[in-house]
């Protein structure tokens, strides 16, 4: 395996973990906290990456880290849950898969990098495949809730194009990075989860091993490896790889909450996977991105 597919897989395991937070929210974690747990999904991983890569931010990488946290992260999670709770998943899941549409025209407006015809018809291709899997005859739109995933699929392609258009900060690799913008959009998510929600209830066994796995696998280990493989990939290729969340989700509900997979949902499910696919055929770099090499002590993860 050469060195870009392993990037590629590596990075592709981060939309994929983020794919089963849907099931563990509704199974594992208590009701109606959706600051709550964004703000436990965050601040304790991105404290972690801190203490084990030994770096805090420097120089502009302090408002830095703070702009990508408050995109990546406070307004993200506040637009997803908000778009969660008002709209049927599978409209929230094709609200955001326009991502990479987004990311398309953000490349051309923030790196003024050209974006060919064939990325635009896989962006609509990946839309109308994660429609197919998600959607149902009973799905409703609410203009709100609509325009909070909207507002989420831009948050994140802007944060993503402004880490490209940044390159790697300056002696610090992909846990450093992860660990400052989860910080960061944790303690932006903490004012808002204890006025609205009312701090921590009562958590059982079952809820906490729902925000360890949250914390240490979703979003510790998910966020290392997207930011490990930012400066690695081509943005608009890897913003397709965001397509393989709600493909994950209706899996996951598949396999484990008896959901039934009909042959259309087959079919979506197929074609936006090839447009994944096909989307990292194209926009090879012409020179080598600068790599970010993980620290030593990540192993310990």
């Amino acid at each position: 395996m050469n060195r870009s597919t392993k990037d590629l897989l590596l990075t592709a395991l981060a939309p994929v973990m983020w794919g089963t937070t849907y099931f563990v929210t509704t199974e594992f974690l208590p009701a109606d906290r959706p600051f709550l747990t964004a703000l436990l999904r965050a601040l304790p991983a991105g404290l972690l990456l801190i203490v084990l890569s030994r770096r805090l931010p420097r120089g502009s990488w302090w408002w830095k880290s703070g702009v990508i946290g408050l995109l990546n992260i406070a307004v993200f999670f506040a637009f997803l849950f908000t778009a969660a709770y008002r709209l049927p998943g599978g409209v929230a899941a094709v609200l955001g898969a326009v991502g990479p549409l987004v990311t398309a025209g953000l490349t051309i407006l923030v790196l003024h990098t050209s974006v060919p015809l064939r990325t635009w018809l896989l962006g609509i291709a990946g839309v109308a495949g994660v429609s197919m899997v998600v959607l149902t005859a009973q799905a409703r739109l609410d203009l709100v809730g609509a325009l909070a995933g909207i507002g989420g699929a831009v948050s994140m392609a802007t944060a993503v194009v402004l880490t490209k258009k940044w390159g790697p900060p300056e002696g610090a690799g992909p846990a450093a990075l992860a660990g400052w913008q989860l910080t960061a959009g944790g303690l932006l998510l903490a004012p808002l989860a204890f006025a609205v929600e009312g701090g921590i209830p009562a958590l059982t066994t079952t809820n906490v091993l729902g925000y360890v796995y949250l914390g240490l696998v979703n979003t510790a280990l998910g966020y290392w490896l997207w930011f490990r493989g930012i400066p690695r990939l081509s943005v608009v290729p890897l913003s397709f790889l965001g397509l393989l969340s709600p493909l994950t989700a209706a899996t996951v509900g598949w396999l484990l909450a008896g959901e039934t997979f009909t042959a259309l949902q087959t079919i979506g499910f197929t074609v936006a996977l090839g447009a994944t696919l096909l989307a990292q055929l194209q926009h090879r770099p012409k020179h080598p991105a600068p790599v970010m090499e993980p620290p030593k002590v990540l192993a310990r993860v």
